[in-house]
């Protein structure tokens, strides 16, 4: 038995009227997105995807404008039911569950973030934060207590009395973001909520999530456009095309070994010097030949996760190669000068 959070097995969304009746053609003659559309005039939003989160984990979903990342985030609230497949959050099968069992489950374990946030323009920051806590019926007095902790959370504090109109773009976004957490949801879901904002903005409103996240252990699913950010954010990430997933690996695994050409194309400006680490250019201290004169006890260690840019500034200390040592501080292997430059040389971009 899986222990993800999250879990999807082999989920389709056909958008039509012929829905079902295109599904069934789909399995029984393999139809392509063209050739449905042609049939049944139907539009397949989604088309076969599975993947699972771990809890704690930030999953990135990406992919250009009509892939399906954003339908498929809706998917998992159930605010878009699928034509074929399952989803299961939290042990919960999530297709089957309906009327009171859906709304709690939307209410107490799963937060989601938009890219527009729709706060409520005529109540405070205060109150828009404890919003979902008034749904709840819980007292003013702890939805007020929960509001300031999330507002000081996202560095709010001091705006509770404000209203959203009096807030910059970022900060009604934290704003958001507070709200999201305010019910302390395991689940986090995350439409695009930065794209909207300045690059400046935007990274500090990354560093502030990813901190969050951090701390707070939350499951995210979190969609993007932006490669960029997927790849600073992420610790896994999909890629989508045509309501496909083509790809699903560490940034790492994404930007070194693309599965086609699409993931290649997309990586292709991506500078990988922090994308590469040590473990995948090193060569096994078993396996390693000393040259004459070397002496690695001399040698400087780096842990096997330092990437690329920080082993060239450790080479930089020392005419001795690297060695490098597991998580428990053991000598596992080396890179020399010529190993780290091939590593270079591949991770160019």
């Amino acid at each position: 038995m899986s222990d993800s959070t999250i879990v999807l097995e082999n989920v389709w969304k056909i958008f039509g009227g012929r829905a079902e009746e295109a599904m069934q053609a789909i399995e029984d003659r393999g139809l392509s997105k063209a050739e449905v559309l042609a049939e049944f005039g139907a539009v397949v939003g989604i088309a076969d995807c599975s993947f699972e989160v771990k809890r704690g984990e930030i999953f990135c979903v990406m992919g250009l404008s009509g892939s399906g990342k954003s339908t498929m985030v809706r998917h998992l609230n159930q605010l878009i039911a699928p034509t074929a497949g399952k989803i299961t959050v939290l042990g919960k099968d999530m297709v089957r569950l309906a009327g009171e069992e859906l709304r709690e489950m939307r209410a107490m374990h799963i937060g989601m973030v938009f890219q527009h946030m729709a706060l409520l323009p005529h109540r405070t920051v205060r109150d828009n934060v404890a919003f979902p806590l008034q749904v709840r019926g819980e007292p003013k007095s702890k939805r007020w207590a929960t509001s300031q902790q999330c507002l000081n959370m996202v560095n709010l504090d001091g705006y509770e009395d404000r209203f959203p109109r009096e807030l910059s773009g970022g900060m009604q976004q934290r704003v958001g973001l507070a709200r999201a957490l305010a019910s302390d949801p395991e689940v986090l879901l995350m439409d695009e909520p930065f794209s909207a904002l300045d690059p400046l903005i935007r990274r500090q409103l990354q560093d502030q999530f990813m901190g969050l996240s951090a701390e707070l252990q939350k499951t995210t699913v979190f969609i993007t456009h932006d490669l960029d950010e997927a790849i600073r954010i992420g610790d896994r990430i999909a890629i989508m095309k045509d309501g496909r997933i083509v790809q699903i690996g560490t940034p790492e695994d994404i930007v070194t070994k693309p599965a086609d050409d699409y993931v290649k194309d997309f990586v292709e400006g991506i500078s990988k010097l922090k994308l590469v680490f040590a473990h995948s250019i090193m060569e096994k201290l078993s396996d390693h030949k000393p040259v004459k004169g070397e002496d690695l006890s001399k040698s400087p260690r780096a842990h096997h996760g330092t990437n690329l840019d920080e082993l060239i500034d450790i080479a930089t200390t020392s005419d001795n190669p690297i060695v490098i040592q597991d998580d428990d501080g053991k000598d596992v292997g080396v890179i020399s000068k010529t190993t780290l430059l091939k590593g270079i040389q591949g991770g160019k971009g």
